[in-house]
């Protein structure tokens, strides 16, 4: 009996050491100080409290901006840089580069990077947390199924994130509309533009102002109760074409309006 006991051990103990694929550490924990958190759309939050100088010059940061955060994700885009913008607002730091990515995990539209710098690590930190905490709220416009996506983004007051991205007029209402396949994207933007008395600011297309994604996106603004509500008649038309392709597109989170 303790023989059978002894050799089940000596070969649970074999089994674990030729596991070569066997991770190190404990999954979702991070001991670097680097590592503020991630997020939904597999993003990732850090901060870098002195950034070496080479790498400041190359990023063309000024160097009194010592410090850095950068969240980086592999879906989303839009969402990311709502949040972004809602960060710089709340903290001394600037939007140092907003950069979009081809990956999405196979997806239809873009990953994301963006970096924020500031004099004080305190403050790129804390732009970081803001940006991840708001991240859930803004996924809850985008509304997802396996033949595509929609987004809406709508903020009464754009600031700098949303400056660098798309150049929104700061202090500004200012709306997103984004469909996948592009020519959701298309109808999305005409009923937009044709609802409300609203002025278009981007126009973004699978090679053009995209990194070729299957998108057509579109940028405005305008009074504040314009912006919203051709925000929200694209996004019925959106939802409306993409069941018509038989499917049913779900809020990632939960809708915001």
């Amino acid at each position: 009996m303790e023989g059978d006991l002894l050799k089940k051990i000596m070969e649970a103990v074999e089994t674990n050491g030729s596991n070569t694929n066997a991770p190190a550490g404990n999954i979702g924990t991070c001991g670097l100080t680097e590592f503020v958190g991630a997020g939904i759309g597999d993003t990732v939050g850090l901060v870098i409290a002195n950034l070496d100088a080479t790498l400041r010059e190359k990023i063309n940061l000024d160097p009194k901006y010592r410090s850095i955060g950068i969240v980086s994700s592999r879906t989303g885009g839009a969402p990311h840089v709502m949040s972004a913008d809602t960060a710089v607002k709340a903290t001394n730091s600037i939007i140092a580069s907003v950069e979009f990515a081809r990956d999405t995990k196979g997806g239809a539209g873009h990953g994301s990077t963006i970096i924020f710098a500031s004099e004080d690590v305190s403050d790129s930190r804390r732009a970081v947390e803001i940006m991840l905490n708001e991240l859930d709220e803004n996924f809850g416009n985008v509304y997802g199924c396996d033949a595509g996506h929609i987004e809406l983004h709508y903020t009464a007051r754009a600031s700098f994130a949303l400056e660098k991205a798309f150049t929104a007029p700061v202090g500004k209402a200012f709306g997103i509309t984004v469909g996948a396949p592009a020519a959701v994207g298309m109808l999305m933007a005409d009923v937009a533009l044709k609802t409300a008395n609203v002025d278009i600011v981007t126009y973004a297309s699978p090679s053009q102002g995209t990194c070729f994604s299957s998108e057509i996106i579109i940028t405005f603004t305008g009074d504040a109760g314009a912006v919203r509500q051709a925000v929200l008649e694209a996004r019925e038309v959106g939802l409306s074409v993409l069941r018509g392709m038989g499917q049913n597109p779900l809020s990632v989170t939960s809708p915001r309006w």
